[in-house]
């Protein structure tokens, strides 16, 4: 059912809301992944290249980088506001949190959507403090000086403490990203006995997906280098 503008103050039309700013920064998680697989290739001046194609783009970056934000923003918010409103309709909490199966959807995954999202939350500060405005290391690539986030990367990931941060907060954004993703369509009407299993399924997928990709990342450069 199509939500109005009035509707969207309303817990439904929030839960509209956060579903679709999750939806876009999902976008986001798979893009930037496929850039940093690059670290893969062990070919430096490739990914400091590419990183640098992007810090070029300027305005044009710094309107994408503030669309994210504010879409980041709105689902953190947005999804804290639902979760308290929750907890006040029903103060006491359940006892279990085994996976209730079909067709409940209950599982590990949504009873800890507040906590990974939180994780997650700092986990993408600390990220951007540590990688955004880190270290400015220098390198010329086909007469080019650019920055060499390369050299970054590998000096961070050779830190075994932040590997394991690392690796436990990819742990988390695949089992948010597991629930999350069937409940965003689901919140936005797209449910149906028909092809709501095929969603879950590619949810639960992609998660696995997602969060393989970027643990492998940190694993084979702190173990390469």
């Amino acid at each position: 059912m199509p939500v109005s503008c009035c509707d969207l103050w309303t817990t439904v039309g929030k839960k509209y809301l956060a579903a679709a700013a999750g939806l876009v920064f999902l976008v986001f998680v798979i893009v930037h992944l496929g850039g940093n697989l690059l670290l893969l290739l062990d070919n430096p001046n490739l990914y400091n290249s590419y990183s640098h194609h992007l810090v070029s783009l300027g305005p044009l970056l710094w309107f994408g980088e503030a669309v994210l934000l504010a879409f980041f923003l709105l689902h953190a918010v947005i999804g804290t506001l639902v979760y308290i409103r929750a907890r006040e309709a029903r103060p006491v909490g359940y006892h279990e949190i085994a996976d209730a199966g079909k067709p409940s959807r209950k599982t590990l995954s949504s009873r800890t959507m507040i906590w990974s999202g939180i994780v997650i939350l700092v986990f993408t500060i600390l990220h951007l403090i540590t990688f955004k405005f880190g270290e400015h290391y220098t390198v010329v690539v086909d007469g080019i000086e650019m920055r060499d986030f390369h050299t970054l990367v590998v000096e961070v990931f050779q830190k075994p403490g932040y590997v394991v941060w690392y690796l436990l907060a990819m742990v988390l954004l695949g089992l948010h990203l597991r629930h999350g993703f069937w409940s965003a369509f689901q919140s936005l009407g797209v449910n149906h006995p028909r092809y709501t299993p095929f969603i879950y399924g590619l949810g639960t997928g992609l998660a696995v997906l997602l969060a393989f990709g970027y643990i492998v990342i940190p694993i084979y450069v702190y173990f390469k280098y």
